[in-house]
């Protein structure tokens, strides 16, 4: 049976989808990639980075189901009424939709892929930022990006939402164990970045969200990022892509959480269409980006030390 690169004009339609998603995830002509340039990615050689091949970190990066994982995380993250309302008065996001999606890509790809030194660098940088992210939220509590609950909240939906969009929607196929592994991997990176208590694994990951269950809600900022983030300006030719990646999102979020935020709790709907169509465009995204360059990269720094 042919395969769909075996089809007439398949290389160019691969061409176009990957050009296109590639662009709107770098912000477009002239703005900053998401993925690192790979030569920053390249030296010294050997250097395995935080993780290194054999890792499951680098496994599950590597899958075109961590889009849908992002978009997750966004929305998920909204829930905690300190860190919305620091993306709120700390953000552009109106008028630079795909900044955060942007960064998160970025800071993923280089402490995933990336040199030791390089990881540590980019860690530093983003806590820089941190140090400028402060105020007061809408209830009158005070914030901080440099809370370590509020970072641990962060890496915590990241962690979990990547995992959740790759075993529900990617091609990579991911045990028990693997998945617990992912999650302890990545609880390192947690801490560097200042989290606490950040979650070993999948069992701990459910022990905190029911720990913070109390502190969660769907706030009237949190709202409208949520409106922004399902219905963003988006070019004509990958608006409906995107509404599917969103959907996809929203069809592994929790129950309580999608009648916080307003969005469609449809089980029935979400069994039989938006999941088989999440599926569908992973894979579709899987074949038109083909091997990420930085993880290319990557795994060509460190050859020399597996020979």
């Amino acid at each position: 049976m042919p395969s769909i690169d075996d089809l007439p004009g398949s290389s160019v339609v691969r061409d176009r989808i990957g050009g296109t998603i590639r662009s709107l995830l770098s912000g477009g002509p002239g703005s900053r990639p998401a993925e690192p340039d790979p030569s920053l990615v390249s030296e010294p050689a050997g250097d395995p980075g935080l993780f290194g091949p054999d890792s499951v970190a680098w496994l599950v990066a590597q899958d075109a189901a961590m889009i849908i994982g992002g978009v997750r995380s966004l929305l998920l993250q909204t829930m905690h009424p300190l860190a919305m309302a620091g993306v709120a008065e700390h953000s552009d996001y109106r008028h630079d939709p795909w900044g955060r999606l942007q960064r998160t890509a970025g800071y993923v790809g280089i402490t995933t892929y990336g040199s030791t030194e390089a990881a540590h660098r980019t860690i530093a940088m983003v806590k820089a930022v941190h140090k400028r992210v402060r105020g007061t939220a809408p209830d009158g509590r005070r914030y901080s990006a440099q809370d370590p609950e509020l970072l641990t909240w962060v890496h915590t939906t990241e962690v979990d939402s990547f995992l959740t969009a790759v075993r529900e929607y990617g091609t990579t196929d991911l045990t028990a164990e693997q998945c617990d592994q992912y999650v302890a991997e990545m609880a390192e990176l947690g801490r560097l970045m200042g989290g606490t208590n950040v979650p070993e694994s999948v069992a701990e990951i459910e022990a905190y969200y029911r720990r913070v269950r109390p502190e969660l809600a769907g706030t009237k900022q949190a709202r409208a990022a949520v409106r922004f983030l399902m219905w963003p300006p988006v070019p004509l030719a990958v608006g409906p892509a995107y509404g599917l990646i969103a959907s996809a999102a929203v069809a592994t979020l929790p129950r309580f959480v999608r009648e916080e935020l307003w969005l469609p709790n449809t089980p029935t709907l979400d069994k039989r269409i938006t999941k088989p169509a999440g599926k569908l465009i992973a894979d579709v995204l899987g074949w038109s980006l083909g091997e990420s360059p930085i993880a290319a990269a990557a795994h060509a720094r460190v050859a020399p030390a597996d020979l």
